[in-house]
C-alpha cells in the first residue's frame, strides 16, 4: 500500500513538473543567462539555474494568489537563491541606499557588453542583481525593487554606482579550474575506451556500487544496481566520447556520428572508481551554450528530448 502511494506521488509529481516546464519555457533562456552573469561562470550559473527551478517548483503549493507574473517569480527565486548562497559563503550581499535620482537613461550597448564580463567581480550581489535586472533583462525599477527587496530609489541609485564601478574595473579573465590527479585520468581513460567500444560491462565495472548517477533535471540513480535497471538497461548510445576542456573544467563531450553534440558529462573519482557521474543531456540552455563555445552543432532530436 505504501509502495503504491509512493509510486502515485512520483507519477503525479512528474506530470506537475512537465506542466511547470511548459510554463517556464518562455523565460528559460533569459533566466539561464541571468544566473550565469550573476554567478560569474556558466558552471556556477547552471547550478544556480537548477536550484532556482527546483525552488520555484517546490514553492508553488505555498502560493495563495494567482501567479500572474511568472517571469518575475522565477527571477525573484534566482536572486534569493543567489543571495542565500552568498551568505553561506560568508559574502556581504550589500545594501542599496536611496539617492536623489528619479530616472536613469539606458546604458550604451557596447558598454553593456563589456560590463557583463565584469559584473561578478566588480559589484556586490545586490548591485549585480539590480544592474542585470534593469539594464540587461529590462525589468522596471519597481519590478527590480520587488525582486531584490529594496526600494525604487535604491534601484536608481544602485544603477549609477554599479555603472561607475564597472567603468573603473576593466580587467576580466577566466580562471582555469584545478586539474584532477593521475588516478582520475586513468579511470576516465578506461571509461572512454569502454564507452567508445560499447563495452557496457567494462564501463559499469568502473562505477562504485553506491555511485550517484544524475542527468540534471532528468533523472537520478543512487547505485550501480539502479543504473543497470534504469538508464543503462538498453546499453550505450553508440556515440563517440572524448575528453575536452569547457569553460576551464575537464569534461567529457559525447558526439554523434554526424558530429553533433549529444551530451556533456562530468565524473568524480575516488579510489579508482567513479562515485559521481553527471550528465547535461536534458539541459537545453546549457547544451546550446556549450555548443556555441565549442563551435559544435547541438543534436536537437535525441529521444526522449526533441528541441526542434
Amino acid at each position: 500500500m505504501k509502495q503504491d502511494i509512493a509510486q502515485n506521488m512520483i507519477e503525479e509529481t512528474r506530470m506537475a513538473r512537465d506542466a511547470f516546464s511548459t510554463m517556464v519555457g518562455a523565460f528559460s533562456s533569459d533566466l539561464w543567462s541571468y544566473c550565469t552573469y550573476i554567478a560569474g561562470s556558466p558552471w556556477d550559473g547552471e547550478d544556480l539555474y537548477q536550484e532556482t527551478l527546483l525552488k520555484a517548483f517546490g514553492m508553488l503549493p505555498e502560493r495563495w494568489s494567482d501567479l500572474t507574473d511568472q517571469k518575475s517569480y522565477l527571477f525573484r527565486m534566482a536572486t534569493n537563491a543567489w543571495f542565500d548562497l552568498c551568505r553561506k559563503r560568508k559574502l556581504e550581499v550589500g545594501r542599496l541606499p536611496e539617492g536623489d535620482i528619479s530616472s536613469v537613461p539606458p546604458m550604451d550597448t557596447l558598454d553593456l557588453e563589456e560590463a557583463l564580463l565584469q559584473v561578478h567581480e566588480s559589484l556586490t550581489p545586490k548591485q549585480a542583481a539590480a544592474f542585470l535586472l534593469v539594464d540587461v533583462f529590462r525589468f522596471s525599477a519597481e519590478e527590480a525593487a520587488a525582486i531584490v527587496h529594496t526600494t525604487r530609489g535604491g534601484i536608481y541609485a544602485s544603477l549609477q554606482r554599479a555603472r561607475q564601478n564597472l567603468k573603473e574595473n576593466h580587467s576580466w579573465e577566466v580562471k582555469p579550474l584545478k586539474t584532477k590527479d593521475n588516478e582520475t585520468n586513468e579511470t576516465i581513460d578506461m571509461y572512454l575506451e569502454a564507452f567508445n567500444t560499447g563495452n557496457l560491462d567494462k564501463l559499469l565495472s568502473l562505477f562504485s556500487s553506491t555511485a550517484h548517477n544524475e542527468a540534471f533535471l532528468g533523472f537520478q540513480e543512487y547505485s550501480k544496481a539502479e543504473m543497470k535497471k534504469g538508464s543503462m538497461r538498453f546499453g550505450l548510445p553508440g556515440h563517440t566520447a572524448k575528453r575536452i576542456t569547457l569553460w576551464g573544467r575537464n569534461v567529457i563531450m559525447v558526439i554523434t556520428d554526424d558530429g553533433e553534440l549529444h551530451d556533456i558529462q562530468v565524473q568524480e573519482v575516488e579510489n579508482n572508481q567513479i562515485v559521481v557521474h553527471e550528465s547535461y543531456f536534458f539541459r537545453k540552455e546549457f547544451m546550446f551554450a556549450a555548443g556555441e563555445e565549442l563551435g559544435v552543432a547541438v543534436q536537437l532530436n535525441k529521444p526522449p528530448v526533441d528541441w526542434r
